[in-house]
């Protein structure tokens, strides 16, 4: 089992990385989802994921598409896109992906970094997942964290 700390690094690179690991039939942890970057321009991020939001609004609320607003469950539904999660090889490779926000007292400390993945520099445009998810309508339960 991996354990990665997804603090800085970027979402779409974690994202596939993560996917090529799990079709490998590895089990993966993600910790921190609400650290995560995604790169570009502030608004034309919010604008993107706020059209996703608003699709389930328009037609019918109770119907989807639907698309979360909390940081570990949109982690893992940029993962699902990477992988063919319609399959039983995907299906599986699903299954096998933890993600979490904040560190688990089990997995404080057991981190490892991947040498593929790199981290966001500060010279890099972007917001982090959680900021995102604020301006997006989630209420953290767990305070400022």
């Amino acid at each position: 089992m991996k354990v990665i700390d997804a603090d800085g690094l970027v979402l779409g690179r974690l994202a596939s990385n993560v996917a090529k690991m799990l079709l490998n039939g590895e089990k993966v942890v993600i910790v921190n989802a609400e650290k995560a970057v995604i790169t570009g321009r502030r608004d034309d991020i919010f604008e993107k994921y706020k059209q996703r939001i608003d699709r389930a609004d328009r037609a019918n609320p109770r119907r989807g598409p639907k698309f979360p607003k909390v940081p570990d469950r949109l982690v893992k539904r940029t993962i699902r896109g990477m992988v063919g999660y319609r399959t039983k090889r995907g299906k599986r490779a699903l299954r096998a992906l933890k993600v979490y926000i904040g560190v688990p007292k089990e997995f404080d400390g057991k981190a490892e970094d991947i040498k593929n993945i790199k981290k966001a520099g500060k010279d890099v445009r972007g917001i982090r997942v959680g900021e995102l998810c604020k301006m997006l309508g989630w209420k953290n339960p767990l305070g400022g964290r």
